[in-house]
């Protein structure tokens, strides 16, 4: 069921209760998280926090605490399937949802009694009625036991014919409930074919502090990042992202006005949050500019900078801006202020004659104190290189915590280490993005693009994480549609592999839409997986929040490509 109102329906609710608070493992999600944790501090609501990758571990995480708690917060998972039917719980379990992933499972949608649903209404969910997908029992077996006569004294001609009229009317319920079932499996294969994405968890949880007058700088912060999230892993349209932005903008100035009267607006320790026109060049402030161009999926693919001709464009560019080589490939920190004072519009200019007209998005930065400037663009990437990080054997919960860590202020220590990490994480995708393009592992299979990343690429350990291959698979996606002639292979979606366990002998396998510009960003793949693995009987596991993701057994890998090209042909 869809809650209305937040406050009353939910938070109300658990301010006086034990909530198990299970978190899933995106930044968006942690985000959320933090402005919860934040809210349930101010008001000393005692809450467990478990972290969980997958629905196995969803699963598991119930299990251990059904005992204990009644009430159960679920942030950016158990929307999409049908909650009761998976966790098997108990009558007086309630679950608060809040998620992003769509299309809800109409089961949630209708139950009133143990789901609550924190979606906001105005995300185009387009849920189908009631009446077109569930029956009442009555209805279908309606008047079948009444069709015997009570006494047997009538003369048998009479009852002959009561009982042809009433097989005629038996025939035609039957006829009725087929087309409703046909009708019904209709409406719901519409409704459930593509996956996408909706408003920010993030944001929502915002809106709640926002209610309840408890929203804070930090809270609009992390808000900030859930949204610029869903920005950098291409979960959103550019539309939705710009309407959101606006909406946080209204905020940002409130709180920025609300503080102009404080006297503390200039002390060592201040957060100021500011709107910026930015480019997108990934962590250039804290890299040097060179490396930003050549590791940004943006720049890299409009220079094709893994050919010759590509690296002879960039050095043009360069020139053209008039920057002198030695600065551009210091620190940015260390580069000349005179250099630095107005290099977004100068980069900005030469953008422009080298057909990259929107290399600036809208988007926010803070300080702080005097020191500290970053982007909201730079904690997304340290952050989902800390969660993602394959560095030490350290276990998806430390990296959680880590994560979570980083978000805070008082952490900074741990944001510029998890920044350090996104570097080689980017300068990894950008290598491996080269070399595919360069070897020709982009192979076209008829109505999808594949490539399979064999055992030995380096830093194929890094791939077998979802968010770094996702990112890899954009990437991939975005450079081989720059650098192909085929017309065709442009607009087909792509299709990646990579070694997840290799003593288990498993692959991760993902499926990205198409590359467009008007894209909806909807994604087919997750039905299309269930139907290939079924119809050959592949060992999948379909354990991932995001149905686009599935692991498979490596023998199985060519007979469910076959079943995938035949289903899509």
């Amino acid at each position: 069921m869809f809650i209305t109102d937040i406050r009353k329906e939910f938070y109300d609710f658990v301010v006086n209760q034990r909530v198990a608070l299970l978190v899933s493992s995106d930044i968006d999600a942690l985000c959320a998280c933090k402005i919860l944790q934040a809210l349930f501090h101010c008001d000393q609501v005692q809450y467990t926090l478990v972290p969980v990758t997958g629905w196995q571990d969803l699963g598991t995480a119930f299990l251990e605490h059904k005992e204990q708690f009644r009430y159960f917060v679920l942030i950016n998972c158990g929307a999409n399937v049908d909650l009761l039917e998976t966790l098997q719980p108990e009558e007086d379990s309630i679950f608060f949802i809040c998620d992003t992933h769509r299309p809800v499972d109409v089961v949630n949608v209708y139950n009133d009694t143990q789901v609550k649903l924190m979606i906001k209404q105005d995300d185009d969910l387009g849920v189908p009625s009631y009446d077109d997908i569930f029956r009442d029992e009555e209805e279908e077996g309606g008047d079948d036991s009444g069709n015997e006569s009570d006494g047997g004294s009538e003369p048998s001609g009479k009852r002959r014919r009561y009982d042809e009229g009433e097989v005629e009317r038996r025939i035609e319920r039957q006829r009725a409930t087929r087309e409703w079932e046909a009708r019904r499996r209709e409406i719901l294969f519409d409704y459930e074919q593509y996956e996408y994405h909706g408003t920010s968890a993030a944001m929502v949880i915002f809106e709640l502090a926002w209610v309840l007058t408890k929203d804070t700088k930090d809270m609009l912060w992390w808000a900030i990042i859930g949204l610029t999230d869903q920005w950098v892993h291409d979960k959103i349209t550019h539309m939705k992202y710009v309407t959101d932005i606006a909406t946080l903008q209204r905020h940002v100035s409130r709180h920025n006005h609300r503080n102009e009267d404080e006297d503390n607006s200039l002390s060592i320790d201040c957060m100021r949050i500011s709107f910026e026109y930015d480019l997108r060049l990934a962590l250039y402030q804290h890299w040097s500019l060179f490396e930003s161009i050549c590791n940004s999926s943006y720049t890299s693919c409009n220079f094709k900078l893994w050919s010759m001709h590509g690296q002879k464009k960039l050095q043009e560019f360069l020139a053209d801006m008039g920057l002198p080589l030695k600065q551009v490939k210091q620190k940015f920190n260390s580069m000349d202020m005179s250099v630095k004072e107005n290099l977004r519009e100068v980069i900005e200019e030469s953008s422009n004659k080298y057909g990259m007209k929107d290399i600036r998005i809208q988007t926010f930065g803070v300080h702080f104190g005097f020191k500290n400037r970053f982007l909201a663009s730079d904690v997304v990437h340290a952050a989902a290189a800390l969660l993602e990080s394959t560095e030490k054997d350290e276990s998806p919960g430390d990296n959680f915590i880590k994560a979570l860590d980083c978000l805070s202020r008082s952490n900074l220590e741990r944001l510029h280490g998890g920044i350090d990490l996104a570097k080689k994480k980017l300068m990894a995708i950008q290598q491996t993005v080269a070399s595919c393009i360069c070897t020709n592992l982009i192979l076209s299979q008829g109505p999808f693009l594949y490539c399979y990343l064999l055992e030995g690429t380096p830093d194929v350990k890094l791939f077998s994480k979802p968010m770094a291959l996702t990112l890899l698979c954009k990437y991939l996606l975005k450079a081989f549609v720059r650098s192909t002639r085929n017309k065709r292979c442009k607009l087909l979606p792509l299709i990646i592999a990579a070694p997840m366990d290799v003593e288990k002998r498993t692959v991760i396998v993902l499926g990205i839409p198409p590359e467009s510009e008007t894209s909806d960003k909807k994604n087919f793949f997750g039905r299309a997986f269930e139907k290939a693995a079924e119809s050959t009987s592949s060992r999948t596991l379909h354990d991932h929040f995001d149905t686009s993701i599935i692991e498979l057994k490596m023998e199985d890998r060519t007979k469910f490509l076959d079943a995938l090209i035949t289903l899509l042909s």
